[in-house]
């Protein structure tokens, strides 16, 4: 998941979170994390397919927290944006023949499930509204 969507779409959700159950724009939002509105549309529109944000258009539109924040685990932000391995995959194909070549991948592997798997269980014990009172 080396990119930006993790932090931007957490920004996005907590700035709904302080405003709570009101409709905010893109542009108000945009604003906020100092980007295009385009991005902040596309990362609300991704926010919206995984159920974590309602969105609607027109005059009066904008976007708002589908469910309240003490319900949205930092983990379903995680999984919301997540496109592949957290320390990314190998794309060679090591030697069969070396020693280390021949076992590598299955350990990279072990080792980047283990790491996953501690990111997801911290993310997963801090809720949207625990992550906005640090801002206090």
């Amino acid at each position: 998941m080396n990119n930006g969507r993790f932090p931007i779409s957490l920004h996005i959700l907590t700035l709904m979170a302080s405003y709570e159950g009101e409709w905010l724009s893109s542009d108000l939002i945009a604003g906020s994390i100092n980007i295009n509105p385009v991005l902040v549309r596309k990362e609300i529109s991704n926010l919206r397919n995984h159920g974590l944000i309602e969105s609607k258009e027109g005059k009066n539109g904008g976007a708002t927290l589908a469910k309240p924040a003490d319900k949205i685990r930092l983990s379903d932000v995680y999984h919301a944006v997540q496109q592949a391995s957290l320390l990314g995959n190998s794309k060679n194909r090591p030697n069969p023949a070396c020693a280390v070549g021949k076992q590598i991948n299955q350990h990279l592997d072990k080792l980047y499930q283990d790491i996953e798997g501690a990111l997801l269980h911290k993310l997963d014990k801090m809720s949207l509204a625990d992550f906005l009172r640090q801002f206090g």
